[in-house]
C-alpha cells in the first residue's frame, strides 16, 4: 500500500502509473510470500517424510511377529486334542491372518502412493473365487455365480484389483434384492459383474463414480466403493461401462489393454 501511494503521489493516477504499481507490488507480494512460506514448506515436507519412513519400518516390523504368532499356532493346534482349546487356538489363528491382511493392505497404500506397485500373474478365476469366499457369511440369501470356466492368467496390479471385486460384490450383496443373484463372466476380454438389484437412475450413471456419492442414502456406507474403483480402473487404462436398469445392475471392465500389454 506504501509502494503504491508513492507511486500514485510521484506520477499522479493514470493508466501507466497504476500498471507500473500493480507490477512492483505484485513482483513484491510473490518475493515476500516465497520468503516467508519457505521455512513453513520446509518444516512441512520434512515432517511428512518423517511419518512416511516411521510408517513403512513399523509396518516392517508388524509382519515378523504377526507370522510368528501364526506359524506357532498352527504347530500348537497339530498337537492339541481339546476341541475348546482348538476352538481357541482357530480365533488366534482368524485374527493373525486378519493382522496379515492389514499388513499387506498398508505396505501396498504406501508402494501405491510411491508409484512402485509391481505388477503380478494372476489366475483371474481363482482370484474371483477367493475374493466371493470373503462373502459367504454376509451374503445371506445371495447367490454368487463365478461363471469363468478355464483359468484366464493376466498381469496386473493385484491387490488394487482385489479391491475392485470386493466393492462390486459387497455393493451388489447391499443393493440386491431377496433371493437375488451375483453373476461374474468373462467374454471377448469383458469382465461383468451383473446383480439383480434396484437398479441405478439414469440420470446418475455418471454421478456413482464420485466421491462421496450415494444412490441409496438409506443403505450404510459414505459412498467411496465406486470411487475406488474407477480410480484403479483409470490408473490402468481399463475402460467400465456400466447398464442398469430396474431388474438388474451390470458393471462391465474392459481388461483389453492389459490382456494387449502383457510381460512375457
Amino acid at each position: 500500500l506504501i509502494i503504491n501511494y508513492l507511486i500514485i503521489s510521484k506520477y499522479n493516477f493514470s493508466q501507466e502509473s497504476f500498471v507500473i504499481s500493480t507490477i512492483i507490488l505484485t513482483i513484491t507480494g510473490i518475493l515476500l510470500y516465497l520468503y516467508l512460506t519457505q521455512p513453513l514448506l520446509e518444516l512441512l515436507l520434512k515432517s511428512d517424510e518423517d511419518i512416511k519412513n516411521i510408517l513403512k519400518e513399523t509396518i516392517h516390523e508388524i509382519n515378523t511377529p504377526v507370522s510368528t504368532i501364526q506359524i506357532n499356532t498352527q504347530m500348537i493346534k497339530r498337537q492339541e486334542s481339546n476341541s475348546k482349546n482348538i476352538t481357541r487356538l482357530d480365533r488366534i489363528e482368524k485374527s493373525c491372518n486378519n493382522l496379515l491382511n492389514l499388513y499387506k493392505q498398508m505396505e501396498y497404500s504406501l508402494k501405491k502412493n510411491t508409484h512402485t506397485v509391481e505388477l503380478e500373474k494372476i489366475n483371474l478365476k481363482n482370484t474371483i473365487d477367493s475374493c466371493i469366499d470373503n462373502f459367504q457369511d454376509i451374503k445371506n440369501n445371495i447367490v454368487i455365480n463365478n461363471k469363468l470356466s478355464k483359468s484366464i492368467f493376466i498381469k496386473l496390479d493385484i491387490n488394487g484389483f482385489v479391491k475392485v471385486i470386493n466393492n462390486l460384490l459387497s455393493n451388489g450383496i447391499k443393493y440386491n434384492k431377496n433371493n437375488g443373484f451375483i453373476n461374474i463372466d468373462f467374454v471377448n476380454n469383458i469382465l461383468s459383474i451383473e446383480n439383480s438389484g434396484k437398479g441405478i437412475d439414469t440420470k446418475n450413471l455418471f454421478k456413482v463414480f464420485d466421491k462421496y456419492y450415494q444412490e441409496h442414502i438409506e443403505q450404510e456406507g459414505i459412498g467411496l466403493g465406486l470411487n475406488i474403483v474407477k480410480e484403479y480402473c483409470d490408473n490402468y487404462n481399463i475402460k467400465i461401462n456400466i447398464k442398469s436398469d430396474k431388474n438388474s445392475t451390470i458393471f462391465y471392465l474392459n481388461l483389453s489393454y492389459l490382456r494387449e500389454h502383457q510381460f512375457s
